[in-house]
């Protein structure tokens, strides 16, 4: 197996280690927030977050809709902490319409990953689902080993060289 098929492997299955995701957002005057949320996953690797409209994070996607989202190694799983392995997203965040069918399948998913809390936060008006559509990402798995993610399914990745990082 080849450095290309080892990284693409190890992307298939890497946010699979965790249960929520660092949300980068951006306020009306321009100033980012970093946040984080728990969330789902679907097959075509849009992700849902179920926030509060009190949340800074939530007030800016309303603003604006683009969004990044980081998955990042744990620190006491690392080999070296300048190469932390990481993903990243740019996604553009879509509100789903409450009680839909597909905002009842996202909750139920919610409910079976995180249990009862879900019920609790299902009845506050003020929680809202919101789907982030990657458009494009990035994964690093360690020094000179950086890859681009493109393609309709986000499925494919293209090493950065020194030329492309420029």
């Amino acid at each position: 197996m080849n450095q290309l098929e080892k990284a693409q492997a190890e992307y298939e299955n890497f946010t699979e280690k965790f249960e929520s995701v660092i949300i980068s957002t951006v306020n009306q005057q321009g100033i980012p927030n970093a946040s984080y949320t728990p969330f789902v996953m679907d097959d075509a690797k849009n992700i849902y977050i179920y926030v509060s409209g009190l949340a800074a994070h939530t007030q800016n996607i309303h603003i604006n809709p683009h969004v990044c989202v980081l998955f990042i190694e744990d620190e006491s799983q690392t080999t070296q902490i300048f190469a932390r392995r990481r993903l990243s997203f740019d996604c553009t965040a879509t509100l789903m319409e409450r009680e839909s069918e597909i905002w009842n399948q996202i909750v139920e998913q919610f409910q079976h990953r995180f249990g009862e809390i879900i019920e609790v936060l299902r009845g506050l008006a003020d929680f809202r689902i919101f789907r982030l559509t990657p458009t494009a990402g990035r994964f690093v798995i360690g020094f000179g080993a950086a890859y681009h993610i493109s393609g309709d399914r986000l499925d494919q990745l293209a090493q950065i060289t020194g030329e492309k990082a420029r």
